[in-house]
């Protein structure tokens, strides 16, 4: 997406909508202002401090929808952020001014923003594998610009995306796989550049649905 956007705030989207005439889901769209409210005051000091980082997961997946074909959105309950080991002690400090505070819970990085662990931030770093079982996060950073809700942030590029989500193999990770593909996500140019292994659990996701 090429271009500005201004965060809007929960108050502002719904006197617009109501002045459009359409009908709001009141608990996804305030609970995914929540989750942005989150996304934002980490995105913001990691892009002043310029440290490369790029959106993952679960919220990478919704944001690609929402831009998409939001029929197809469901929130997630984390924010994982990838990024270079190198630059952790930097992200700590930019954090920590904006209030997170950092902590090492049962094996997982994350920056905590205020009491709730509803508010933490996930920190997965490239070159390292999240569980045995799932391929190496890309280790070269070369995220894309979107927008969500008027918050700009850096996320994983799409074919990246479908890459870790086939990897990781999941329950949530094959419900992620379903929508970006029933969204039209998933292109034959997208298909195409998985290696053959994650060709074959495509099929399979798709011949289960």
């Amino acid at each position: 997406m090429v271009g500005r956007e201004v965060a809007v705030h929960f108050h502002e989207f719904l006197e617009e909508r109501a002045a459009k005439g359409e009908a709001v889901n009141l608990v996804f769209e305030e609970r995914l202002f929540k989750l942005v409210g989150v996304l934002g005051k980490i995105a913001d000091p990691l892009s002043a401090a310029n440290i490369p980082y790029e959106v993952v997961g679960g919220l990478a997946v919704l944001i690609y929808l929402e831009e998409s074909d939001p029929t197809h959105s469901a929130l997630t309950r984390d924010v994982d952020i990838l990024m270079r080991r190198s630059d952790l002690e930097s992200a700590i400090a930019a954090a920590e001014r904006q209030g997170f505070r950092f902590r090492h819970v049962a094996g997982v990085d994350m920056l905590l923003y205020g009491d709730k662990a509803a508010n933490a931030v996930h920190l997965v770093f490239t070159g390292e594998k999240v569980k045995q079982s799932q391929m190496v996060p890309n280790p070269d950073l070369a995220p894309e610009r979107r927008f969500i809700k008027g918050q700009e942030v850096r996320v994983i590029p799409l074919a990246h995306l479908v890459k870790m989500k086939l990897s990781a193999n999941g329950d949530k990770d094959r419900v992620h796989i379903r929508s970006l593909d029933a969204a039209g996500l998933i292109t034959p140019e997208v298909e195409r550049g998985l290696p053959e292994l994650l060709q074959a659990r495509l099929r399979r996701v798709r011949e289960t649905e």
